[in-house]
Protein backbone atom coordinates (compact mmCIF):
# COMPACT_ATOMS: atom_id res chain seq x y z
CA UNK A 1 0.00 0.00 0.00
CA UNK A 2 1.72 3.31 -0.97
CA UNK A 3 0.42 6.66 1.24
CA UNK A 4 0.78 10.71 1.08
CA UNK A 5 2.23 11.73 3.73
CA UNK A 6 4.00 15.16 4.57
CA UNK A 7 4.10 15.30 0.44
CA UNK A 8 6.38 12.27 0.76
CA UNK A 9 5.48 8.82 -1.01
CA UNK A 10 5.80 5.87 2.00
CA UNK A 11 5.25 1.91 1.17
CA UNK A 12 3.70 0.01 3.57
CA UNK A 13 5.21 -3.24 4.94
CA UNK A 14 3.10 -4.55 6.90
CA UNK A 15 0.69 -6.95 5.25
CA UNK A 16 3.59 -9.01 3.85
CA UNK A 17 4.90 -10.13 7.11
CA UNK A 18 2.09 -12.86 7.37
CA UNK A 19 2.98 -15.12 4.33
CA UNK A 20 7.27 -14.56 5.30
CA UNK A 21 6.34 -15.78 8.80
CA UNK A 22 4.04 -18.69 7.43
CA UNK A 23 6.72 -19.80 5.00
CA UNK A 24 9.25 -19.76 7.50
CA UNK A 25 7.20 -22.21 9.85
CA UNK A 26 6.34 -24.37 7.48
CA UNK A 27 10.42 -24.67 6.53
CA UNK A 28 11.20 -24.96 10.06
CA UNK A 29 8.41 -28.07 10.41
CA UNK A 30 9.38 -29.53 7.85
CA UNK A 31 12.95 -29.75 8.89
CA UNK A 32 12.05 -30.61 12.40
CA UNK A 33 9.75 -34.00 10.73
CA UNK A 34 12.87 -34.67 8.64
CA UNK A 35 15.42 -34.82 12.00
CA UNK A 36 12.69 -36.75 14.17
CA UNK A 37 11.34 -38.97 11.38
CA UNK A 38 14.91 -39.17 10.03
CA UNK A 39 16.24 -40.24 13.21
CA UNK A 40 13.30 -43.00 13.82
CA UNK A 41 13.80 -44.04 10.07
CA UNK A 42 17.61 -44.50 11.00
CA UNK A 43 17.37 -46.13 14.62
CA UNK A 44 15.16 -48.64 12.34
CA UNK A 45 17.23 -49.57 10.21
CA UNK A 46 20.05 -49.67 12.96
CA UNK A 47 18.25 -52.32 14.61
CA UNK A 48 17.22 -54.45 11.68
CA UNK A 49 20.89 -54.29 10.21
CA UNK A 50 21.94 -56.02 13.95
CA UNK A 51 18.94 -58.34 13.35
CA UNK A 52 19.70 -59.36 10.00
CA UNK A 53 23.49 -59.75 10.62
CA UNK A 54 22.97 -61.78 14.20
CA UNK A 55 20.24 -64.08 11.60
CA UNK A 56 22.82 -65.32 8.96
CA UNK A 57 25.50 -65.62 11.41
CA UNK A 58 23.59 -67.72 13.09
CA UNK A 59 21.87 -69.48 10.08
CA UNK A 60 25.19 -70.20 8.39
CA UNK A 61 26.15 -72.39 11.44
CA UNK A 62 24.10 -75.04 9.77
CA UNK A 63 24.43 -74.37 6.21
CA UNK A 64 26.45 -77.61 6.19
CA UNK A 65 23.01 -80.05 7.57
CA UNK A 66 20.04 -78.88 6.11
CA UNK A 67 18.01 -75.98 4.34
CA UNK A 68 15.15 -76.84 7.13
CA UNK A 69 17.58 -76.16 10.28
CA UNK A 70 19.04 -73.07 8.54
CA UNK A 71 15.33 -70.92 8.31
CA UNK A 72 14.85 -72.70 11.56
CA UNK A 73 17.61 -70.84 13.46
CA UNK A 74 17.14 -67.60 11.23
CA UNK A 75 13.50 -67.25 12.41
CA UNK A 76 14.92 -68.13 15.81
CA UNK A 77 16.61 -64.71 16.15
CA UNK A 78 14.02 -62.70 14.45
CA UNK A 79 11.64 -63.70 17.24
CA UNK A 80 14.39 -63.44 19.54
CA UNK A 81 14.30 -59.78 18.27
CA UNK A 82 10.59 -59.22 17.57
CA UNK A 83 11.34 -59.18 13.89
CA UNK A 84 10.08 -62.05 12.21
CA UNK A 85 6.81 -60.36 10.45
CA UNK A 86 10.08 -58.57 8.82
CA UNK A 87 11.29 -61.12 6.80
CA UNK A 88 11.32 -60.57 3.27
CA UNK A 89 13.33 -63.41 1.59
CA UNK A 90 15.84 -66.08 2.56
CA UNK A 91 17.96 -67.53 0.00
CA UNK A 92 20.24 -70.59 0.87
CA UNK A 93 23.32 -72.03 -1.43
CA UNK A 94 24.69 -75.42 -1.24
CA UNK A 95 25.31 -76.67 -4.81
CA UNK A 96 28.79 -74.45 -5.58
CA UNK A 97 29.98 -73.60 -2.49
CA UNK A 98 28.06 -72.55 0.86
CA UNK A 99 26.06 -68.80 0.97
CA UNK A 100 22.62 -68.00 2.98
CA UNK A 101 21.18 -64.02 2.49
CA UNK A 102 18.46 -62.77 4.45
CA UNK A 103 16.57 -59.69 3.46
CA UNK A 104 14.23 -57.87 6.24
CA UNK A 105 11.88 -55.25 5.07
CA UNK A 106 9.77 -52.89 7.68
CA UNK A 107 7.04 -49.96 7.02
CA UNK A 108 7.74 -47.24 9.40
CA UNK A 109 5.16 -44.65 10.26
CA UNK A 110 5.90 -41.58 10.33
CA UNK A 111 4.91 -38.10 12.64
CA UNK A 112 6.15 -34.89 11.28
CA UNK A 113 6.32 -35.68 7.77
CA UNK A 114 2.62 -36.34 7.82
CA UNK A 115 1.95 -32.77 7.18
CA UNK A 116 3.03 -33.22 3.57
CA UNK A 117 1.16 -36.09 3.14
CA UNK A 118 3.98 -38.94 3.45
CA UNK A 119 2.88 -41.61 6.23
CA UNK A 120 5.34 -43.90 6.33
CA UNK A 121 8.37 -44.78 4.89
CA UNK A 122 9.81 -48.91 4.20
CA UNK A 123 13.32 -49.69 5.44
CA UNK A 124 15.27 -52.59 4.32
CA UNK A 125 18.02 -54.30 4.56
CA UNK A 126 20.05 -57.50 3.88
CA UNK A 127 22.52 -59.55 5.15
CA UNK A 128 25.06 -62.19 3.44
CA UNK A 129 27.53 -64.62 4.54
CA UNK A 130 29.57 -67.34 2.97
CA UNK A 131 31.40 -70.16 4.02
CA UNK A 132 35.38 -70.63 3.56
CA UNK A 133 37.82 -73.53 4.70
CA UNK A 134 39.15 -72.84 7.59
CA UNK A 135 42.59 -71.28 7.72
CA UNK A 136 43.28 -70.64 11.33
CA UNK A 137 41.30 -72.10 14.19
CA UNK A 138 41.50 -72.96 18.04
CA UNK A 139 40.40 -75.90 19.94
CA UNK A 140 42.47 -78.72 17.56
CA UNK A 141 42.68 -82.03 19.08
CA UNK A 142 46.67 -83.55 18.89
CA UNK A 143 45.64 -85.50 15.81
CA UNK A 144 46.35 -85.27 11.95
CA UNK A 145 45.52 -87.18 8.95
CA UNK A 146 47.86 -86.53 5.69
CA UNK A 147 46.24 -84.32 3.34
CA UNK A 148 47.12 -87.14 0.47
CA UNK A 149 44.36 -89.53 2.50
CA UNK A 150 41.04 -89.14 0.50
CA UNK A 151 38.17 -87.81 2.71
CA UNK A 152 34.92 -88.80 2.51
CA UNK A 153 32.20 -87.70 4.15
CA UNK A 154 30.04 -89.95 6.27
CA UNK A 155 31.89 -93.19 5.70
CA UNK A 156 33.86 -94.62 8.03
CA UNK A 157 37.39 -94.74 8.79
CA UNK A 158 39.19 -96.84 11.42
CA UNK A 159 42.19 -94.46 12.48
CA UNK A 160 45.10 -96.09 14.20
CA UNK A 161 47.07 -94.19 17.19
CA UNK A 162 49.70 -96.47 17.40
CA UNK A 163 52.76 -96.45 15.23
CA UNK A 164 51.11 -98.67 12.53
CA UNK A 165 48.87 -97.99 9.29
CA UNK A 166 45.41 -97.96 9.27
CA UNK A 167 44.17 -98.61 6.13
CA UNK A 168 43.50 -95.22 4.70
CA UNK A 169 47.10 -94.26 6.13
CA UNK A 170 48.91 -92.98 8.91
CA UNK A 171 46.74 -91.01 11.84
CA UNK A 172 49.24 -88.86 12.93
CA UNK A 173 49.87 -88.04 16.46
CA UNK A 174 50.68 -84.61 17.41
CA UNK A 175 52.47 -82.88 20.15
CA UNK A 176 50.18 -79.14 20.00
CA UNK A 177 51.25 -78.28 23.45
CA UNK A 178 54.89 -79.97 24.10
CA UNK A 179 55.51 -83.32 23.93
CA UNK A 180 54.10 -85.82 27.00
CA UNK A 181 51.67 -88.02 27.75
CA UNK A 182 50.45 -85.79 29.98
CA UNK A 183 49.70 -82.71 28.01
CA UNK A 184 48.82 -84.59 24.51
CA UNK A 185 45.71 -86.12 26.94
CA UNK A 186 44.64 -82.89 28.22
CA UNK A 187 44.60 -81.14 24.43
CA UNK A 188 42.66 -84.41 23.73
CA UNK A 189 39.78 -83.96 26.07
CA UNK A 190 39.41 -80.60 26.04
CA UNK A 191 41.57 -79.37 22.49
CA UNK A 192 44.35 -77.22 22.21
CA UNK A 193 43.83 -73.73 23.53
CA UNK A 194 46.24 -71.91 21.31
CA UNK A 195 45.54 -71.20 17.38
CA UNK A 196 46.77 -72.90 14.62
CA UNK A 197 46.99 -72.32 11.24
CA UNK A 198 48.22 -73.12 8.12
CA UNK A 199 51.64 -73.21 7.04
CA UNK A 200 52.67 -73.61 11.04
CA UNK A 201 55.19 -76.83 11.41
CA UNK A 202 53.99 -78.76 14.64
CA UNK A 203 56.19 -81.73 16.43
CA UNK A 204 55.01 -85.59 16.64
CA UNK A 205 54.02 -87.29 19.45
CA UNK A 206 56.37 -90.13 20.63
CA UNK A 207 55.84 -92.74 23.12
CA UNK A 208 52.92 -95.28 24.31
CA UNK A 209 50.22 -92.82 24.63
CA UNK A 210 47.13 -95.64 23.64
CA UNK A 211 45.84 -95.52 27.43
CA UNK A 212 45.69 -92.33 26.93
CA UNK A 213 43.92 -91.73 23.99
CA UNK A 214 41.29 -94.45 25.20
CA UNK A 215 40.83 -92.35 28.53
CA UNK A 216 40.18 -88.93 26.56
CA UNK A 217 37.95 -90.39 23.48
CA UNK A 218 35.45 -91.99 26.17
CA UNK A 219 35.74 -89.10 28.35
CA UNK A 220 34.28 -87.26 24.70
CA UNK A 221 31.53 -89.71 24.28
CA UNK A 222 30.18 -89.93 27.68
CA UNK A 223 30.44 -85.98 27.88
CA UNK A 224 27.86 -86.05 24.95
CA UNK A 225 24.08 -86.75 25.69
CA UNK A 226 22.98 -86.75 22.12
CA UNK A 227 22.05 -89.79 19.66
CA UNK A 228 24.63 -91.67 18.36
CA UNK A 229 25.12 -90.71 14.60
CA UNK A 230 23.19 -87.26 15.40
CA UNK A 231 26.33 -84.97 14.72
CA UNK A 232 24.10 -81.59 14.16
CA UNK A 233 24.49 -79.95 17.65
CA UNK A 234 27.30 -78.00 18.32
CA UNK A 235 27.40 -79.32 22.11
CA UNK A 236 28.28 -82.61 20.96
CA UNK A 237 32.12 -83.73 22.34
CA UNK A 238 32.24 -86.77 20.05
CA UNK A 239 33.05 -83.99 17.21
CA UNK A 240 36.58 -83.17 17.10
CA UNK A 241 38.75 -80.88 15.04
CA UNK A 242 41.81 -82.80 13.68
CA UNK A 243 44.58 -81.25 11.32
CA UNK A 244 45.07 -82.22 8.52
CA UNK A 245 49.11 -82.11 7.05
CA UNK A 246 52.09 -82.53 5.05
CA UNK A 247 55.38 -84.17 6.01
CA UNK A 248 57.93 -82.23 6.71
CA UNK A 249 61.06 -83.57 8.26
CA UNK A 250 61.38 -87.54 8.68
CA UNK A 251 64.23 -88.85 10.37
CA UNK A 252 65.51 -92.56 10.76
CA UNK A 253 62.44 -93.39 8.79
CA UNK A 254 60.22 -91.76 11.56
CA UNK A 255 57.96 -88.40 10.53
CA UNK A 256 59.34 -86.31 13.32
CA UNK A 257 57.33 -82.63 12.00
CA UNK A 258 54.53 -82.07 9.83
CA UNK A 259 53.29 -78.79 8.23
CA UNK A 260 49.54 -77.83 8.59
CA UNK A 261 47.70 -77.66 5.11
CA UNK A 262 44.08 -77.31 6.86
CA UNK A 263 41.41 -78.51 9.18
CA UNK A 264 38.80 -81.43 9.22
CA UNK A 265 35.89 -82.28 11.49
CA UNK A 266 35.76 -85.65 12.93
CA UNK A 267 32.80 -87.75 14.12
CA UNK A 268 34.06 -90.36 16.78
CA UNK A 269 31.28 -93.07 16.77
CA UNK A 270 32.41 -96.25 19.17
CA UNK A 271 34.35 -96.00 22.49
CA UNK A 272 37.82 -97.79 22.78
CA UNK A 273 37.93 -101.12 24.52
CA UNK A 274 41.64 -102.01 26.32
CA UNK A 275 42.71 -103.76 23.52
CA UNK A 276 41.95 -100.94 20.86
CA UNK A 277 44.39 -98.43 19.53
CA UNK A 278 42.10 -97.25 17.19
CA UNK A 279 38.96 -94.64 16.63
CA UNK A 280 36.44 -95.07 14.50
CA UNK A 281 33.90 -92.40 12.90
CA UNK A 282 33.03 -90.44 9.40
CA UNK A 283 34.55 -86.89 8.53
CA UNK A 284 31.70 -84.35 8.55
CA UNK A 285 31.69 -81.02 7.20
CA UNK A 286 30.97 -78.26 9.60
CA UNK A 287 31.25 -74.81 9.80
CA UNK A 288 33.46 -73.50 13.26
CA UNK A 289 34.98 -70.70 14.15
CA UNK A 290 38.32 -68.92 13.01
CA UNK A 291 39.51 -67.75 10.00
CA UNK A 292 38.76 -68.77 6.57
CA UNK A 293 40.51 -68.69 3.31
CA UNK A 294 38.90 -69.85 -0.59
CA UNK A 295 42.42 -70.41 -1.80
CA UNK A 296 43.48 -73.37 0.19
CA UNK A 297 41.89 -77.44 -0.04
CA UNK A 298 38.27 -77.52 1.33
CA UNK A 299 38.30 -80.22 3.85
CA UNK A 300 35.05 -79.75 5.31
CA UNK A 301 35.48 -77.86 8.01
CA UNK A 302 34.43 -74.18 7.46
CA UNK A 303 34.08 -70.39 9.04
CA UNK A 304 31.74 -68.21 8.87
CA UNK A 305 32.31 -64.30 6.76
CA UNK A 306 29.95 -61.80 6.42
CA UNK A 307 30.38 -60.77 3.03
CA UNK A 308 27.15 -57.73 2.44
Amino acid sequence: MLLIKNNVLIKEENGSALPLFTLFLVIIIGIAGLVIDGGILYKTKSHLKKTVNAAVLSGAQELTNDSGSVNEVVLEILRAHNEENSLKEIVIETNNGYRLNVVLEKVVPLNFLKLFNIYSLPVKVSSTVQLFPMSRGSGAVPLGIDKNIPLEYLKEYTLKVDSGDSEYGNFGILALSGPGAKLYEQDLRYGFEGELKVGDIIETQTGNIEGKTRDSINFRINSCNHAINDYSHRDCSRIILVLVYAPHKIQSNQLKEVKITGFAYFYIKTPLDRHDSSITGYFIKRAGSGFGDKNITDNGAYTIRLTE
